[in-house]
């Protein structure tokens, strides 16, 4: 089975001001379907190389299943993770593991923006848990295929690389961090807490 582009939950207008029409319609339709096409392709090459028995491109073509995979699940995680009538502080289950494992929503909340605001170059700033830990954790992909925790599940994803702040917010990476938590899906994070502690 192809992967598919997923469409969007909302408009490409619905999360403005905040998120501009521009930026999500080519963030979305552009650059998320360049994973999604990289992601297919590298399937349909290892599929060849099986049938051929032909592995002299096998590092290659693990490194596109790599970097275009988890491009392609980070940005479905991200667009969900995201709703016109999100923001403000947590709540319900994941609000209460935040308090467990942060101490409060305040401290999670500025962990995690400086996380963001730190990362280098292009990558994400994730809230995942840890079902070895039994844990959340704030953890930073600079190379979004190269998690620096296996197994880890993530709850709530922001995107950094800067085609998805740009044309708003240029260079003010920590403007785009502060205006992306108006727009948090508590619910959507909720349900996939609860499903990591069922």
């Amino acid at each position: 089975m192809k992967h598919e582009l997923p469409k969007l939950p909302y408009d490409y207008n619905a999360l403005e001001p905040h998120y501009d029409e521009q930026t999500v319609r080519l963030h979305h339709d552009a650059h998320h379907k360049a994973y999604v096409d990289g992601l297919n392709n590298a399937e349909t090459k290892l599929a060849e190389a099986r049938e051929k028995g032909d592995f002299a491109l096998i590092k290659h073509w693990e490194r596109e299943l790599a970097f275009h995979g988890s491009g392609h699940i980070l940005h479905t995680l991200f667009w969900e993770n995201m709703s016109p009538e999100g923001g403000g502080p947590a709540n319900g289950q994941i609000a209460e593991e935040i308090n467990k494992f942060f101490g409060s929503f305040d401290n999670f909340k500025k962990q995690f923006s400086a996380a963001a605001v730190a990362v280098e170059g292009s990558g994400w700033t994730l809230l995942c848990y840890n079902p070895i830990f039994k844990k959340l954790e704030i953890l930073t992909a600079e190379k979004h295929q190269n998690l620096t925790q296996w197994g880890v599940i993530p709850l709530l994803v922001m995107d950094l690389w800067e085609h998805a702040y740009y044309l708003k917010y240029q260079n003010k990476r920590a403007a785009w961090v502060e205006a992306w938590w108006n727009l948090v899906n508590w619910e959507d994070v909720n349900k996939r807490v609860a499903s990591c502690l069922s």
